[in-house]
């Protein structure tokens, strides 16, 4: 990812002066990747709060279709794809102008979706017709529609693009798909009510939150069986409190940090042993997550508490608590 020609440290340019230029200039800001902005998107207000990375105040809110969830920008960070759950799109936002200009029509109630690396193809899951699709980006078409158990999720495209992942959060299991067939080669029962991955940056390890079991599910990718199962227990809560759902690596995969949903902590774990280091209280109903390139800064949004913590990573400590819409779903930041 390259930075912004104007700086993220110590920036010269004020936000509004950058959103003129971005409205003036169109795609010469947008190439530039690393505005630096922070996006949320918010379930119940069905936009997108833009917040300054300096400030943390909203600069901006972004009208979306009903419901947006899940995000992500496209390789050069041109364009912001959001799933939106209760109109059946995706839609696209251009960064520069901070403005809705496509649509992709999905399955029922799209949640979770990737890229391909090559930015043609988006894997979708669909929440309520139980499937996942495979569709070309330019010509909007179907490539492959594959069922799958009910309510898919988590959805993750392997290195080589030849596998991809998907959890059902009623099976209880982690299909994996071959993606040229669409064809489900092997199933994986992990915890209840799986819901997101991240993989290990050697591509050994695929992780699952098991959501109604307060687990991750630590998946060996060679043989497709879980070989050890992380549990969590915030403080002062009970273990039915706690229901893990986002995930994010550090760069060097090092350190994972899992938000525990309702028992509003986030756990700071250490990759290679699987122990938690420490546990952050953020607001209620901890779910999105998100790392500051430079790794010093964690966002987290709180779906019930209509906000989102800025976490300070070294000192494991919560900065600052910004009202953001209402239930805040996914944080990207583009820097």
């Amino acid at each position: 990812m390259t930075r912004s020609p104007f700086g993220f440290a110590g920036r010269l340019l004020t936000v509004a002066g950058m959103l003129t230029i971005a409205t003036c200039l169109g795609p010469t800001l947008a190439e530039a990747a690393g505005t630096g902005f922070i996006f949320v998107s918010n379930e119940k207000s069905h936009d997108i709060s833009v917040l300054d990375p300096e400030t943390h105040e909203i600069v901006k809110s972004i009208p979306t279709s009903r419901r947006p969830r899940d995000m992500k920008f496209n390789s050069d960070k041109t364009l912001l794809y959001v799933a939106c759950g209760d109109d059946d799109v995706i839609d696209v936002i251009d960064v520069a102008t901070q403005e809705v200009v496509d649509q992709i029509p999905t399955g029922r109630s799209p949640e979770m979706f990737e890229l391909s690396k090559d930015n043609t193809l988006l894997y979708v899951s669909n929440e309520e017709n139980s499937t996942v699709q495979v569709i070309n980006i330019a010509d909007k078409l179907i490539v492959h529609e594959i069922p799958t158990g009910a309510e898919p999720e988590g959805i993750m495209v392997s290195e080589d693009g030849s596998i991809f992942y998907a959890t059902s959060e009623v099976a209880d299991m982690v299909h994996v798909i071959e993606a040229a067939s669409g064809a489900v080669i092997e199933n994986i029962i992990v915890g209840t009510r799986p819901r997101r991955f991240i993989m290990t940056p050697d591509g050994t390890e695929l992780w699952v939150s098991d959501e109604l079991s307060g687990t991750v599910s630590v998946i060996d990718r060679q043989t497709n069986t879980v070989k050890q199962v992380i549990e969590f227990l915030p403080p002062g809560f009970r273990k039915v409190d706690v229901t893990p759902v986002g995930m994010t690596l550090t760069e060097d995969g090092k350190t994972a940090f899992v938000t525990m949903g309702r028992a509003n902590h986030v756990a700071f774990v250490d990759v290679a042993t699987k122990e938690t280091l420490a546990y952050v209280l953020v607001g209620n109903r901890a779910w999105g997550v998100d790392l500051s390139r430079d790794e010093k800064t964690l966002y987290v949004t709180n779906g019930l508490s209509d906000d989102m913590s800025i976490i300070d990573v070294a000192d494991q400590k919560v900065l600052q608590s910004v009202q953001v819409g209402r239930v805040p779903h996914s944080v990207l930041v583009d820097d």
